[in-house]
Protein backbone atom coordinates (compact mmCIF):
# COMPACT_ATOMS: atom_id res chain seq x y z
CA UNK A 1 0.00 0.00 0.00
CA UNK A 2 2.76 2.45 0.92
CA UNK A 3 4.50 1.68 -2.36
CA UNK A 4 1.34 2.61 -4.27
CA UNK A 5 1.00 5.83 -2.27
CA UNK A 6 4.57 6.69 -3.21
CA UNK A 7 3.95 6.07 -6.94
CA UNK A 8 0.79 8.19 -6.87
CA UNK A 9 2.58 10.98 -5.00
CA UNK A 10 5.41 11.13 -7.55
CA UNK A 11 2.89 11.17 -10.41
CA UNK A 12 0.94 14.01 -8.79
CA UNK A 13 4.11 16.02 -8.17
CA UNK A 14 5.14 15.63 -11.82
CA UNK A 15 1.68 16.61 -13.05
CA UNK A 16 1.47 19.90 -11.17
CA UNK A 17 5.02 21.19 -11.69
CA UNK A 18 4.31 24.79 -10.66
CA UNK A 19 2.76 23.87 -7.30
CA UNK A 20 5.56 21.36 -6.76
CA UNK A 21 8.20 24.00 -7.47
CA UNK A 22 6.58 26.55 -5.11
CA UNK A 23 6.31 23.97 -2.33
CA UNK A 24 9.87 22.68 -2.73
CA UNK A 25 11.25 26.22 -2.90
CA UNK A 26 9.45 27.28 0.28
CA UNK A 27 10.64 24.23 2.25
CA UNK A 28 14.24 24.27 1.02
CA UNK A 29 14.64 28.05 1.31
CA UNK A 30 13.30 28.02 4.88
CA UNK A 31 15.66 25.21 5.90
CA UNK A 32 18.64 26.88 4.22
CA UNK A 33 18.10 30.20 5.99
CA UNK A 34 17.56 28.36 9.27
CA UNK A 35 20.76 26.32 8.94
CA UNK A 36 22.95 29.28 7.91
CA UNK A 37 21.53 31.36 10.77
CA UNK A 38 22.14 28.56 13.27
CA UNK A 39 25.68 28.05 11.92
CA UNK A 40 26.41 31.73 12.54
CA UNK A 41 24.80 31.64 15.99
CA UNK A 42 26.78 28.50 16.84
CA UNK A 43 29.95 30.32 15.83
CA UNK A 44 29.09 33.18 18.18
CA UNK A 45 28.09 31.29 21.31
CA UNK A 46 30.11 28.05 21.15
CA UNK A 47 33.69 27.80 22.46
CA UNK A 48 35.98 28.91 19.67
CA UNK A 49 39.56 29.97 19.09
CA UNK A 50 41.09 31.33 21.27
CA UNK A 51 38.41 31.07 23.98
CA UNK A 52 38.30 27.31 24.58
CA UNK A 53 37.84 27.33 28.38
CA UNK A 54 34.34 28.77 28.58
CA UNK A 55 33.04 25.96 30.76
CA UNK A 56 35.13 27.28 33.65
CA UNK A 57 35.17 30.97 32.70
CA UNK A 58 33.13 33.97 33.79
CA UNK A 59 33.10 37.27 31.91
CA UNK A 60 33.14 40.76 33.41
CA UNK A 61 32.27 43.31 30.77
CA UNK A 62 30.25 46.22 32.15
CA UNK A 63 29.68 48.45 35.17
CA UNK A 64 26.38 50.24 35.74
CA UNK A 65 25.39 52.91 38.23
CA UNK A 66 21.81 54.10 38.51
CA UNK A 67 19.59 56.47 40.46
CA UNK A 68 16.40 54.58 41.22
CA UNK A 69 14.48 57.73 42.16
CA UNK A 70 15.41 60.00 39.26
CA UNK A 71 15.94 57.25 36.66
CA UNK A 72 19.53 58.27 35.88
CA UNK A 73 21.78 55.63 34.41
CA UNK A 74 25.52 55.53 33.74
CA UNK A 75 26.94 52.47 32.02
CA UNK A 76 30.44 51.67 30.84
CA UNK A 77 33.11 49.01 30.64
CA UNK A 78 34.99 48.34 33.85
CA UNK A 79 38.27 49.94 34.88
CA UNK A 80 41.66 48.29 35.27
CA UNK A 81 41.66 49.55 38.86
CA UNK A 82 38.41 47.69 39.60
CA UNK A 83 39.78 44.45 38.18
CA UNK A 84 43.19 44.74 39.80
CA UNK A 85 42.13 46.17 43.17
CA UNK A 86 38.95 44.14 43.79
CA UNK A 87 38.42 41.23 41.40
CA UNK A 88 41.98 39.86 41.48
CA UNK A 89 41.62 39.22 45.24
CA UNK A 90 38.80 36.71 44.88
CA UNK A 91 39.78 33.35 46.33
CA UNK A 92 38.21 31.12 43.66
CA UNK A 93 40.08 32.68 40.71
CA UNK A 94 42.94 30.74 39.17
CA UNK A 95 43.85 33.43 36.64
CA UNK A 96 42.31 36.54 35.12
CA UNK A 97 42.72 37.73 31.54
CA UNK A 98 42.44 41.53 31.32
CA UNK A 99 42.14 43.39 28.02
CA UNK A 100 41.13 46.86 26.90
CA UNK A 101 38.70 47.83 24.21
CA UNK A 102 40.25 47.99 20.76
CA UNK A 103 41.53 51.36 19.59
CA UNK A 104 42.41 52.21 16.01
CA UNK A 105 45.63 53.62 14.64
CA UNK A 106 46.53 54.41 11.04
CA UNK A 107 49.82 53.22 9.58
CA UNK A 108 51.13 53.95 6.08
CA UNK A 109 53.15 51.35 4.17
CA UNK A 110 54.11 51.97 0.53
CA UNK A 111 51.59 54.84 0.33
CA UNK A 112 48.84 52.52 1.52
CA UNK A 113 46.85 53.19 4.68
CA UNK A 114 46.51 50.33 7.13
CA UNK A 115 44.09 50.50 10.05
CA UNK A 116 45.47 48.69 13.09
CA UNK A 117 43.14 47.86 15.98
CA UNK A 118 45.25 47.43 19.10
CA UNK A 119 44.42 46.25 22.62
CA UNK A 120 46.29 46.37 25.94
CA UNK A 121 46.42 43.20 28.01
CA UNK A 122 48.03 41.68 31.08
CA UNK A 123 50.41 38.69 31.06
CA UNK A 124 47.80 36.14 32.19
CA UNK A 125 45.75 37.03 29.14
CA UNK A 126 47.93 34.64 27.14
CA UNK A 127 47.48 31.84 29.67
CA UNK A 128 43.72 32.04 30.02
CA UNK A 129 43.17 32.36 26.26
CA UNK A 130 44.81 29.90 23.88
CA UNK A 131 46.10 31.96 20.97
CA UNK A 132 47.92 30.06 18.23
CA UNK A 133 51.41 31.52 17.98
CA UNK A 134 52.67 31.16 14.43
CA UNK A 135 55.88 32.92 15.30
CA UNK A 136 57.55 34.09 18.51
CA UNK A 137 55.86 34.16 21.93
CA UNK A 138 53.78 36.46 24.20
CA UNK A 139 55.23 39.18 26.40
CA UNK A 140 55.98 38.30 30.00
CA UNK A 141 55.11 39.89 33.34
CA UNK A 142 58.68 41.20 33.53
CA UNK A 143 58.28 43.03 30.21
CA UNK A 144 54.96 44.46 31.42
CA UNK A 145 56.54 45.64 34.69
CA UNK A 146 59.35 47.30 32.72
CA UNK A 147 56.83 48.92 30.32
CA UNK A 148 58.69 47.58 27.30
CA UNK A 149 57.38 48.62 23.90
CA UNK A 150 56.77 45.12 22.59
CA UNK A 151 53.85 43.82 20.56
CA UNK A 152 52.10 40.65 19.48
CA UNK A 153 50.48 41.06 16.07
CA UNK A 154 47.99 39.03 14.04
CA UNK A 155 48.98 37.23 10.85
CA UNK A 156 46.75 39.65 8.93
CA UNK A 157 48.70 42.63 10.30
CA UNK A 158 51.99 40.91 9.50
CA UNK A 159 50.96 40.42 5.88
CA UNK A 160 49.61 43.95 5.46
CA UNK A 161 52.47 45.73 7.23
CA UNK A 162 55.50 43.59 6.35
CA UNK A 163 54.38 42.04 3.08
CA UNK A 164 56.19 38.83 2.13
CA UNK A 165 58.69 38.92 5.00
CA UNK A 166 58.98 35.28 6.21
CA UNK A 167 59.92 36.21 9.79
CA UNK A 168 59.08 39.48 11.54
CA UNK A 169 59.99 38.81 15.18
CA UNK A 170 62.50 41.50 16.16
CA UNK A 171 61.24 43.98 13.57
CA UNK A 172 59.39 47.17 14.49
CA UNK A 173 55.83 48.25 13.80
CA UNK A 174 54.49 51.76 14.32
CA UNK A 175 51.15 52.75 15.86
CA UNK A 176 50.20 56.23 17.11
CA UNK A 177 53.76 57.38 16.29
CA UNK A 178 55.30 54.81 18.65
CA UNK A 179 57.55 52.01 17.47
CA UNK A 180 56.91 48.59 19.00
CA UNK A 181 59.19 45.57 18.68
CA UNK A 182 57.31 42.55 17.40
CA UNK A 183 57.84 39.51 19.64
CA UNK A 184 55.02 37.26 18.42
CA UNK A 185 52.56 36.58 15.59
CA UNK A 186 49.20 34.91 16.27
CA UNK A 187 46.46 33.53 14.07
CA UNK A 188 43.54 35.85 13.29
CA UNK A 189 40.62 35.90 15.73
CA UNK A 190 37.06 35.80 14.29
CA UNK A 191 35.32 39.15 14.39
CA UNK A 192 32.39 37.46 16.13
CA UNK A 193 34.59 37.44 19.26
CA UNK A 194 34.52 41.20 19.52
CA UNK A 195 36.13 41.34 22.96
CA UNK A 196 39.13 39.24 21.90
CA UNK A 197 39.71 40.19 18.27
CA UNK A 198 42.55 42.58 17.53
CA UNK A 199 45.35 43.37 15.09
CA UNK A 200 47.97 44.14 17.74
CA UNK A 201 48.28 43.38 21.47
CA UNK A 202 50.37 45.54 23.81
CA UNK A 203 51.32 45.54 27.52
CA UNK A 204 48.85 47.62 29.53
CA UNK A 205 51.73 49.58 31.09
CA UNK A 206 52.55 51.29 27.78
CA UNK A 207 49.05 52.77 27.44
CA UNK A 208 49.06 56.55 27.04
CA UNK A 209 46.23 57.13 29.51
CA UNK A 210 46.35 56.44 33.23
CA UNK A 211 45.28 52.81 33.21
CA UNK A 212 45.30 52.53 37.02
CA UNK A 213 43.18 55.57 37.81
CA UNK A 214 41.11 54.75 40.95
CA UNK A 215 37.71 54.61 39.28
CA UNK A 216 35.22 51.79 38.77
CA UNK A 217 34.39 52.59 35.16
CA UNK A 218 36.90 52.47 32.36
CA UNK A 219 37.74 50.74 29.10
CA UNK A 220 38.61 47.19 30.18
CA UNK A 221 36.96 43.78 30.48
CA UNK A 222 38.07 40.47 31.94
CA UNK A 223 37.77 36.71 31.69
CA UNK A 224 37.85 35.05 35.12
CA UNK A 225 39.15 31.49 35.02
CA UNK A 226 37.96 29.28 37.87
CA UNK A 227 40.13 26.46 39.16
CA UNK A 228 37.56 23.87 38.11
CA UNK A 229 34.15 23.84 36.44
CA UNK A 230 32.61 23.03 39.83
CA UNK A 231 34.04 26.29 41.23
CA UNK A 232 32.06 28.48 38.83
CA UNK A 233 29.01 28.91 41.15
CA UNK A 234 31.30 29.68 44.08
CA UNK A 235 33.26 32.22 42.04
CA UNK A 236 30.08 33.91 40.85
CA UNK A 237 28.66 34.05 44.40
CA UNK A 238 31.96 35.46 45.69
CA UNK A 239 31.92 38.13 42.98
CA UNK A 240 28.36 39.12 43.88
CA UNK A 241 29.28 39.38 47.57
CA UNK A 242 32.27 41.54 46.66
CA UNK A 243 30.04 43.94 44.69
CA UNK A 244 27.83 44.49 47.75
CA UNK A 245 30.83 45.76 49.71
CA UNK A 246 32.14 48.21 47.10
CA UNK A 247 31.15 51.79 47.98
CA UNK A 248 29.29 53.78 45.33
CA UNK A 249 31.74 56.52 44.30
CA UNK A 250 29.22 59.35 43.94
CA UNK A 251 26.09 60.45 45.78
CA UNK A 252 24.23 60.99 42.51
CA UNK A 253 23.66 57.23 42.26
CA UNK A 254 22.27 54.75 44.76
CA UNK A 255 22.76 51.43 42.93
CA UNK A 256 25.91 49.79 41.59
CA UNK A 257 25.87 46.74 39.29
CA UNK A 258 28.54 44.55 37.75
CA UNK A 259 28.32 40.84 37.09
CA UNK A 260 30.58 37.89 36.37
CA UNK A 261 28.55 35.80 33.91
CA UNK A 262 28.88 32.77 31.66
CA UNK A 263 29.57 33.75 28.06
CA UNK A 264 26.01 33.67 26.69
CA UNK A 265 24.62 35.53 29.70
CA UNK A 266 27.32 38.21 29.32
CA UNK A 267 26.12 38.74 25.74
CA UNK A 268 22.46 39.08 26.70
CA UNK A 269 23.34 41.37 29.60
CA UNK A 270 25.02 43.78 27.19
CA UNK A 271 21.63 44.05 25.49
CA UNK A 272 19.43 44.13 28.59
CA UNK A 273 21.70 46.06 30.95
CA UNK A 274 23.42 45.23 34.24
CA UNK A 275 20.37 45.12 36.46
CA UNK A 276 19.11 42.06 38.27
CA UNK A 277 17.61 40.60 35.09
CA UNK A 278 20.32 39.48 32.67
CA UNK A 279 17.84 39.37 29.79
CA UNK A 280 18.72 35.76 28.93
CA UNK A 281 15.12 34.51 29.14
CA UNK A 282 13.91 37.48 27.07
CA UNK A 283 16.47 36.89 24.30
CA UNK A 284 15.75 33.15 24.22
CA UNK A 285 12.02 33.86 24.12
CA UNK A 286 12.35 36.33 21.24
CA UNK A 287 14.60 33.98 19.24
CA UNK A 288 12.26 31.02 19.87
CA UNK A 289 9.23 33.07 18.79
CA UNK A 290 11.07 34.19 15.65
CA UNK A 291 11.98 30.59 14.76
CA UNK A 292 8.41 29.44 15.38
CA UNK A 293 6.99 32.15 13.12
CA UNK A 294 9.72 31.52 10.56
CA UNK A 295 8.69 27.86 10.33
CA UNK A 296 4.96 28.53 10.70
CA UNK A 297 4.66 30.94 7.76
CA UNK A 298 5.78 28.43 5.09
CA UNK A 299 3.56 25.84 6.82
CA UNK A 300 0.51 28.09 6.37
CA UNK A 301 1.48 28.65 2.72
CA UNK A 302 1.75 24.90 2.23
CA UNK A 303 -1.71 24.45 3.74
CA UNK A 304 -3.16 26.92 1.21
CA UNK A 305 -1.33 25.28 -1.68
CA UNK A 306 -2.47 21.83 -0.58
CA UNK A 307 -6.09 22.94 -0.35
CA UNK A 308 -5.85 24.31 -3.92
CA UNK A 309 -4.40 21.00 -5.08
CA UNK A 310 -7.25 19.15 -3.39
CA UNK A 311 -9.91 21.26 -5.12
CA UNK A 312 -8.25 20.58 -8.48
CA UNK A 313 -8.30 16.83 -7.75
CA UNK A 314 -11.91 16.74 -6.60
CA UNK A 315 -13.01 14.56 -9.55
CA UNK A 316 -10.24 12.04 -8.83
CA UNK A 317 -11.29 11.94 -5.17
CA UNK A 318 -14.94 11.54 -6.16
CA UNK A 319 -14.17 8.61 -8.50
CA UNK A 320 -12.06 6.84 -5.89
CA UNK A 321 -14.78 7.29 -3.26
CA UNK A 322 -17.38 6.00 -5.74
CA UNK A 323 -15.31 2.84 -6.20
CA UNK A 324 -15.13 2.23 -2.47
CA UNK A 325 -12.05 4.09 -1.26
CA UNK A 326 -12.56 5.09 2.36
CA UNK A 327 -11.91 8.57 3.72
CA UNK A 328 -9.22 7.08 5.94
CA UNK A 329 -7.37 5.68 2.91
CA UNK A 330 -7.52 9.00 1.09
CA UNK A 331 -6.30 10.90 4.15
CA UNK A 332 -3.34 8.56 4.53
CA UNK A 333 -2.52 8.93 0.85
CA UNK A 334 -2.56 12.72 0.94
CA UNK A 335 -0.47 12.90 4.13
CA UNK A 336 2.10 10.54 2.57
CA UNK A 337 2.20 12.75 -0.54
CA UNK A 338 2.82 15.80 1.62
CA UNK A 339 5.53 14.05 3.64
CA UNK A 340 7.32 12.97 0.46
CA UNK A 341 7.18 16.55 -0.81
CA UNK A 342 8.54 17.83 2.51
CA UNK A 343 11.28 15.19 2.55
CA UNK A 344 12.42 16.17 -0.95
CA UNK A 345 12.36 19.87 -0.02
CA UNK A 346 14.36 19.07 3.12
CA UNK A 347 17.02 17.23 1.12
CA UNK A 348 17.31 20.14 -1.31
CA UNK A 349 17.55 22.50 1.67
CA UNK A 350 20.39 20.46 3.18
CA UNK A 351 22.40 20.60 -0.06
CA UNK A 352 21.70 24.32 -0.40
CA UNK A 353 22.81 24.91 3.21
CA UNK A 354 26.14 23.19 2.57
CA UNK A 355 26.62 25.17 -0.64
CA UNK A 356 25.76 28.56 0.91
CA UNK A 357 28.02 27.97 3.93
CA UNK A 358 30.85 26.90 1.64
CA UNK A 359 30.24 30.02 -0.48
CA UNK A 360 30.33 32.30 2.60
CA UNK A 361 33.55 30.69 3.85
CA UNK A 362 35.25 30.65 0.45
CA UNK A 363 34.59 34.33 -0.29
CA UNK A 364 35.22 35.38 3.34
CA UNK A 365 32.00 37.40 3.38
CA UNK A 366 32.47 37.60 7.17
CA UNK A 367 36.13 38.31 7.92
CA UNK A 368 38.00 35.48 9.71
CA UNK A 369 34.73 33.65 10.35
CA UNK A 370 34.43 30.07 9.07
CA UNK A 371 30.96 28.61 9.45
CA UNK A 372 30.28 24.90 9.73
CA UNK A 373 27.23 22.67 9.74
CA UNK A 374 26.04 21.67 13.19
CA UNK A 375 24.89 18.10 12.54
CA UNK A 376 22.84 17.91 15.73
CA UNK A 377 20.94 21.04 14.75
CA UNK A 378 20.76 19.68 11.21
CA UNK A 379 18.97 16.56 12.44
CA UNK A 380 16.54 18.52 14.61
CA UNK A 381 15.86 21.00 11.79
CA UNK A 382 15.10 18.16 9.40
CA UNK A 383 12.76 16.56 11.94
CA UNK A 384 11.10 19.96 12.44
CA UNK A 385 10.58 20.25 8.68
CA UNK A 386 8.94 16.82 8.58
CA UNK A 387 6.75 17.75 11.55
CA UNK A 388 5.57 20.98 9.94
CA UNK A 389 5.14 19.09 6.69
CA UNK A 390 2.88 16.64 8.49
CA UNK A 391 1.07 19.54 10.14
CA UNK A 392 0.52 21.27 6.81
CA UNK A 393 -1.02 18.09 5.38
CA UNK A 394 -3.44 17.18 8.17
CA UNK A 395 -6.03 19.94 7.64
CA UNK A 396 -6.13 19.68 3.82
CA UNK A 397 -6.40 15.88 4.17
CA UNK A 398 -9.32 16.31 6.56
CA UNK A 399 -10.97 18.71 4.10
CA UNK A 400 -10.49 16.15 1.36
CA UNK A 401 -12.11 13.36 3.41
CA UNK A 402 -15.27 15.49 3.81
CA UNK A 403 -15.82 16.00 0.08
CA UNK A 404 -19.21 14.75 -1.09
CA UNK A 405 -18.91 12.19 -3.92
CA UNK A 406 -21.72 13.65 -6.06
CA UNK A 407 -20.55 17.25 -5.66
CA UNK A 408 -16.96 16.27 -6.35
CA UNK A 409 -17.96 14.57 -9.62
CA UNK A 410 -20.26 17.43 -10.68
CA UNK A 411 -17.44 19.97 -10.05
CA UNK A 412 -15.72 18.62 -13.13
Amino acid sequence: MLKNYFKIAIAVLKRRKFFTFISLFGISFTLTILMVGVAFLDKVISPDYPDYKRERSLYVTTMEMSNSKEGWLNRSDVSFYFLDHYVSRLKNIEMMAISSNARSSNAYVNNKKIVIDYKHTNADYWKVLEYRFLEGKPYTQSQIDNAEYVAVISIKTKQEYFGDEPKVVGKYISADNINYRVIGVVDNVPKTLHGLAGDMYLPYTVAKDNYNKPELMGGFNAVLLAKTKADIPKLKAEFDQMMKKIPIPTKEFDTLYSHADPYFTSMTRRIAGDGKDSGTSTVIGVVSLFLLLFLLLPTINLVNINITRILERSSEIGVRKAFGASSKTLVYQFIVENMILTFLGGLIGLFLSVFVIYFINDLQLIEDVYLKINFTVLLYSFIACLFFGLLSGVYPAWRMSKLNVVKALKAQ
